[in-house]
């Protein structure tokens, strides 16, 4: 295959999709698009549903954009992460002091990090999306009011679940992970590889 959309703002699932020599375009939302409400959590939903369930309804608007758009065919790919403290969804955070609580709440716990990922061929092609989910297990040592407090004014913690990237500064906090690193990122570069293979990528 020459290449596929990925419909993803995500520098680090950009950077991600090179390692592995994926071509991509960009297929990422029109202005009029509400990419916040199919992030809402439903009323008691778990997180292994909310991410899965997210990530479908990305891939959906992205064929539909694709479509409108008239682009030419390829497979899209979307990927959605969260994290999770027993049944609490972690989003992106409102604000820095909602940042900072997401981090206090982390401090000396072992946390989950999910993400799924799916694709579908080409727009034209019957709806049957492949998609997968990793979870991964992350444990903070504890953490003092301090450092997070210069750890959300860097502004790292904006965009991103749970309030921290693993390939930032926060690496230094992290006793132990136990699955994907890359998974952890936001796309699972095993996980992605094997998806893909089943719509025909070669690697």
């Amino acid at each position: 295959m020459r290449f596929l959309y990925l419909a993803s703002q995500s520098p680090r699932r950009r950077q991600l999709l090179e390692q592995i020599g994926v071509r991509h375009e960009l297929l990422l939302p029109d202005a009029h698009e509400d990419t916040e409400a199919l992030e809402r959590v439903l009323p008691d939903e778990a997180p292994d549903d909310y991410v899965l369930r997210v990530t479908l309804a990305k891939l959906a608007a992205a064929r539909a954009r694709l479509l409108a758009r008239g682009l030419p065919a390829a497979p899209i790919l979307c990927a959605d992460t969260t994290v999770a403290l027993g049944p609490r969804i972690f989003g992106k955070p409102a604000d820095d002091e909602d940042a900072a609580l997401m981090l206090q709440a982390l401090s000396g716990q072992t946390h989950r990090v999910l993400t799924a990922v799916a694709v579908a061929e080409a727009p034209h092609a019957a709806f049957a999306p492949q998609c997968v989910l990793q979870v991964s297990t992350v444990r903070f040592r504890p953490l003092g009011s301090d450092e997070i407090v210069r750890y959300v004014a860097s502004g790292e913690s904006q965009g991103k679940a749970g309030a921290y990237a693993i390939q930032s500064q926060a690496a230094a906090w992290i006793e132990h992970i136990e699955g994907s690193h890359s998974g952890i990122m936001g796309l699972p570069l095993f996980e992605t590889a094997e998806v893909l293979r089943g719509v025909g990528w070669s690697f």
